[in-house]
């Protein structure tokens, strides 16, 4: 698919020559004239690449790409700038812009530094299956989930040792295996080991392997998780339940590369990759003595938070009928969907266990359904706690209300006429707010579910 670029110019003459000789050498071109409309679309849709001009009605471009670097620092940006504006444009390469070219610039210019930018934020897809296939099982068409993809794809380049963090049931293991996917140890083993699950007399010998003899009940040499991760990923889930003694060994084996099996004389040398995740504060765990400092630091070389479901809100019709689809084919079931109001209820759960949650409710309801469309009493007995209702506009925070209105639109598929009910507002004002942010209902009907 083509690389999808957002272009930022006040000058509407030279934002349709860019659009055009953009869109010509293959790109997909999403054009706006100001910073704020870069930013209402920003919520829309990640880009690969967003290129703006410096000097821009009320907040500039240099304020721009301060705003998308604290939001999602791997999206680069390149700044176009005139000569007056070069030490500005030369102080924002040192903050983190990409590049930036000096107006009026040569065509074929502009277009190689795109293409460099994109080959370091975009890398070729490392999988045979197609450009999705790296992060199978992760379906979103949420901007905060593109922004982490996004991310987990740009480190999953490296060797880095990546802790993810996140509440329970957010999907941890699944961004884990996706990492490894998208990196060049693909082609080696991916062990995932869940360390609050395991016994602690028993984490050890999992872990490291042991010798036959070593303790009572060894009655054969066991090759341990590490050695058997050789070359590829070791997943190591709520590592913040590991017991101190077992943090150390760990540590050794990041150090010196090597397992010494419970009971063996010599070292096995390994070459693995560590990706850890877990749902406690492990800064409150080292000031309390229960996790090393020493090996935080090793392992969060890289850290990735995943969001709560609530915070994903758009996903879950996307989520659910997702999960409906396969599980109506697990229980023979001839499923079209949900009532207007069962979906509504979904999506305004306030959901504590996230998509874990969620598959589990989804799971119920079509083991139960008796109707091809699941109604509203099911959703209400899978779920067994009251719905929260969506926040009117009343009470939306003028910093969040352009957020709120994408969301609205994001729930309702672009239809105006529920957004406008779900804001208890009338229709003629809420196409005022929708103006008011650059937003239109077909920016919403239009793009289509990203679904891994």
């Amino acid at each position: 698919m083509a690389a999808s670029l957002l272009l930022v110019d006040d000058d509407p003459d030279l934002l349709k020559l860019l659009s055009m000789r953009l869109s010509a050498a293959g790109y997909r071109v999403t054009a706006v004239e100001s910073a704020e409309a870069a930013l209402t679309q920003l919520t829309l849709a990640r880009p690969q690449l967003v290129v703006s001009d410096v000097r821009l009605p009320g907040r500039d471009g240099l304020s721009l790409f301060d705003e998308i670097h604290a939001r999602d620092p791997a999206l680069p940006v390149i700044l176009l700038t005139a000569h007056g504006t070069i030490p500005d444009a030369v102080e924002a390469t040192a903050r983190g812009v990409f590049g930036y070219l000096t107006k009026p610039f040569d065509g074929k210019e502009l277009l190689d530094k795109i293409a460099q930018a994109l080959a370091v934020a975009a890398p070729e897809s490392t999988t045979t299956d197609g450009d999705a296939a790296w992060r199978e099982g992760i379906v979103s068409n949420s901007n905060r989930m593109a922004e982490l993809l996004a991310e987990a794809r740009l480190v999953a380049r490296s060797d880095a040792s990546v802790l993810i963090t996140g509440d329970s049931g957010t999907g941890k293991e699944l961004l884990a295996a996706a990492i490894h996917r998208a990196s060049p140890r693909r082609a080696k083993p991916f062990v995932a080991v869940n360390c609050g699950a395991i016994p602690e007399a028993l984490l050890e010998s999992e872990l490291f392997g042991h010798v036959k003899g070593s303790f009572t009940g060894a009655v054969a040499n066991h090759t341990g998780l590490c050695v058997t991760a050789n070359g590829g990923t070791l997943f190591l889930d709520e590592i913040g339940d590991m017991p101190p003694a077992l943090q150390v060994k760990l540590l050794r084996v990041l150090q010196e590369r090597s397992v010494r099996p419970v009971g063996a004389t010599q070292p096995v040398p390994v070459d693995l990759r560590i990706l850890s995740a877990t749902h406690r504060d492990l800064d409150a765990a080292m000031a309390q003595g229960q996790f090393r400092e020493d090996l935080y630091y090793r392992l969060n070389v890289v850290s990735l938070r995943l969001p709560t479901l609530a915070e994903r809100r758009e996903d879950i019709a996307l989520l659910a009928n997702h999960f409906m689809a396969r599980l109506a084919q697990k229980y023979g079931k001839k499923l079209n969907g949900f009532a207007p109001d069962a979906m509504k209820a979904l999506a305004t759960a306030s959901w504590p266990g996230n998509v874990r949650q969620l598959h589990n409710v989804v799971e119920q309801v079509c083991a139960l359904a008796t109707t091809p469309l699941i109604p509203l009493g099911l959703v209400q007995r899978a779920l067994r706690v009251p719905s929260v209702e969506v926040l009117s506009f009343a009470v939306a925070r003028e910093r969040f209300e352009r957020e709120y209105l994408v969301g609205l639109l994001k729930l309702t598929d672009g239809n105006v006429a529920d957004a406008a009910r779900l804001a208890e507002r009338n229709r003629t004002e809420f196409y005022r707010l929708l103006q008011k942010h650059g937003l239109t209902a077909g920016q919403f009907r239009a793009d289509p579910p990203v679904a891994g």
